[in-house]
Formats: structure tokens, sequence, C-alpha cells
């Protein structure tokens, strides 16, 4: 029979991390050995995993990481924690008001991203070629929603992340690090769309497409995705709103004051 202290300690019992008194162990390695050891990257990897990567996961790990930092003001996440900062609050609250716009609209698309290219690998498991497999998902997909998630860029004709990281997945499954499924299945839907917009503007793989497949590839379960995006995007929110809390500004708003909002129509009641 437990009493209230073994009742207690199995309330909040993890395998993340163990603390004692002098003791502090990440999935039961001591920290002290870690410090100056293992990367930043490598840790991340390591809670979430239990297992410490290889250099050459790390790698792929961290070069998703590092694409997804920033995308200037134009993000919505972006300008709000550069608002927030003018707003009196510190920076852990900026920071925190832009993660909170990372929603399924914006920010999202990596998790419904590998969502979407596990559900192509499997039915390609069963037997589907890719090209098939790769159209019945979409078009489960697209009945439920106009955009694809992980495809095309409200602002980019072409992601300039696509390439470089699509490139470090392509040899990196030559190299037998990563199986290469889940890239199979991002370039097989990138192909339907380019053959079914012949002669359009293409809608290539975007950032959340490159991450997710890297993500997936890494063996991320899908809500991870969205995590490690946040993680990522952090980085760029906290230069951002550093950089406004020093500009001297105060409560900023989304547009300058000498542009006024247009006055819309009254709407008729339904």
């Amino acid at each position: 029979m437990t009493g209230p202290q073994d009742e207690a300690a199995q309330w909040w019992a993890t395998a993340v991390s163990h603390i004692e008194p002098g003791s502090i162990e990440l999935r039961d390695r001591p920290i002290q050995e870690l410090i100056g050891h293992a990367g930043f990257v490598d840790v991340i990897w390591l809670l979430l995993h239990g297992t410490l990567p290889s250099p050459r996961q790390s790698a792929l790990l961290e070069s998703a990481l590092v694409a997804g930092v920033d995308h200037g003001p134009q993000a919505p996440s972006i300008a709000a924690a550069r608002m927030a900062a003018t707003c009196g609050i510190g920076l852990n609250s900026a920071m925190a008001t832009g993660v909170n716009m990372l929603g399924d609209h914006h920010g999202g698309a990596g998790q419904q991203c590998v969502e979407m290219l596990t559900d192509i690998r499997d039915l390609h498991s069963a037997g589907e070629p890719w090209d098939e497999a790769a159209r019945r998902v979409m078009a489960d997909w697209q009945s439920r929603s106009t955009y694809l998630p992980g495809f095309g860029h409200r602002f980019h004709p072409v992601d300039p992340r696509r390439d470089p990281l699509i490139g470090l997945v392509e040899q990196a499954v030559a190299d037998g690090v990563v199986p290469g499924d889940h890239l199979q299945a991002a370039l097989a839907v990138e192909d339907t769309l380019k053959r079914r917009r012949a002669g359009a503007r293409p809608v290539p793989m975007n950032i959340d497409g490159a991450t997710a497949v890297i993500y997936a590839e890494l063996g991320f379960a899908a809500p991870l995705a969205r995590g490690l995006f946040v993680l990522s995007r952090s980085v760029g929110l906290l230069a951002h709103a550093w950089e406004e809390s020093g500009q001297g500004r105060r409560n900023k708003g989304p547009i300058p004051r000498s542009v006024l909002p247009a006055r819309l129509a009254p709407q008729q009641p339904a």
C-alpha cells in the first residue's frame, strides 16, 4: 500500500528528466556529461527520442530548425511579437504572443503535411504506386480544404529554402541515414501538382513541406513537427522583439498612425 509521498511521486513520474539535490539527469544522462559535449540540437533529439542522434541525424534536424527561424514581419507571428514588445511587457511575453499565433493556418502546415505524407506512404506500402497514392490522398485533403499543406507560398513563387533542404534529405537517403519514404511521397505530390498545373503558376514544396519531410524521415510524430517549428521560430521572435524594444516606439499598431482603416458599409441583419 503506497503512502501520500509515493502517490505524489507517481503523480509527476517522468522519463524525460530526474532531479535530486545535487543531481540533474536528462533521459538518465547526467547533465555534466552533456554540457560541452552535446549540442543544443542533440539535446532536443535526446529529450524527444530518448537517445542521442548520430552526427548526420543531428545535422539534418539542425538544417530544418535553421531554415524556419524567421520570415520577417510579413509573418503574423513576427509582427505580433514586435507589436507586443512595444506594449510594456517583457521579452518572454512578446515571444509568447508570437508563439500563440502559430495555429493551423500559420505554423501548423508542417504537422498537417507529415500526416498527409504518412497517408501516402502507407498507401504505397499497401501496394499502390507513388503517383496513384499521392493522387488519392491529395483528393481527400482537397475535398476538405482549398490548400494543400506544405505546398505553394503566398509570398515566394519558389521557396528558396526548398532546394537546399530537399538536397540534404536526398543525400541522407543515399547514405542510408533516413529511409526516404516521406521524401518520395512529397516528390510525388509535387510532381502531380506540376502536371496538373502545366502552364500555370507552379505550386512547389514550401518550408512547411520540406521540413515536414525532414521531421518525418527522422521519426518525429506529426504533432512534433509543429512543436519543432515553434522552437525554430522562437529564435526569430526573440530577435525581432529585442530589436523592436530598442527602437523606442510605444503601442505600435499594425499600420502607421497616418493610415486609417477603411470604413465598411453597414451589414444588413441576416
